[in-house]
């Protein structure tokens, strides 16, 4: 888990092969880039190895990689007990993958126990979220998280696909034209840029770029250059307001990156969050003494 942590090829992968501790995975699109090749890939990384149920909203036939095909009609509560029959309902060495081709069509103040609900040790939610589709919520619910955001917070790794674009010039002019519905040639192209955000057990996010070939199954880090830009920043920062050096060396922010901090277990689904300290070797504790508690 450390290694893949710091080598973001290892931890997009063992993220689509459902190696990594991640029971939400939401994968978010928009009309440049369809999500359906990253359904594709997790389905060709796992394989036989898993039992896939695939919630169908938006697709007509059963896809080929599928175990299960359950149409998505009817109340929430009946599609839910519909995907837990196919569950195990007991922790299981055997993975269990649910795909949802849209998530947008279920409705904000039932998403969070719809999808809490479902998920366990044994099994992982792959959800699909349109971004660019607008959702009408009712005035009562106007301070309430949008469905997107909901979905963000509750989500341990988050897949966004968007379209590669030469420059920042070349982007706007893309989202101009998508904002008028004039839909240009060329999208959905099998080479696509996928943003990978991963939250450790810490509640710390790691963001990586990655150019994806949904073709040859390959995926470049394109992370170098926002890492560049970060380091300007940062001394741009802390110029000129002290007469001392308060920046920090590339090393030393490695250094820092591993040390491990009390963590607060939020992503646990079904029970409340709770702070988590592993006692190492080096420690000078005494169980036996109640006044050397660490909180």
């Amino acid at each position: 888990m450390a290694s893949s942590s710091h080598n973001p090829a290892v931890l997009l992968k063992r993220v689509l092969s459902l190696r990594e501790s991640s029971p939400f995975i939401l994968c978010v699109d928009c009309i440049e880039r369809s999500a359906s090749s990253i359904v594709e890939e997790v389905s060709r990384e796992v394989g036989d190895s898993a039992t896939i149920i695939y919630v169908s909203y938006e697709t007509n036939n059963k896809p080929r990689y599928a175990t299960h095909f359950v149409e998505g009609t009817g109340s929430e509560a009946r599609l839910l007990d519909t995907i837990k029959s196919y569950l195990p309902s007991k922790p299981s060495p055997r993975k269990h993958l649910v795909i949802i081709d849209t998530l947008n069509l279920i409705p904000n103040n039932k998403l969070s126990q719809f999808i809490s609900s479902m998920v366990s040790p044994s099994v992982v939610l792959l959800g699909i979220y349109h971004k660019q589709q607008p959702e009408v919520r009712p005035s009562s619910m106007e301070n309430y998280p949008s469905s997107l955001q909901l979905l963000q917070f509750m989500a341990t790794s988050i897949l966004d696909c968007q379209p590669i674009t030469e420059d920042a010039a070349a982007e706007e002019m893309l989202d101009s034209k998508i904002q008028k519905l004039v839909i240009p040639r060329g999208l959905n192209s099998p080479v696509f840029k996928l943003v990978l955000t991963n939250r450790r057990k810490s509640g710390r996010a790691l963001t990586y770029s990655f150019q994806f070939d949904s073709r040859n199954h390959t995926y470049n880090v394109l992370q170098e250059q926002a890492e560049n830009e970060n380091t300007e920043d940062d001394k741009e920062v802390f110029e000129g307001l002290t007469t001392f050096n308060l920046n920090i060396s590339n090393r030393q922010k490695a250094a820092r990156e591993n040390v491990a901090l009390p963590f607060l277990e939020a992503q646990s689904f079904n029970a409340g969050g709770a702070i988590v300290y592993e006692y190492e070797k080096d420690d000078d504790y005494d169980e036996e003494d109640p006044y050397e508690d660490p909180f």
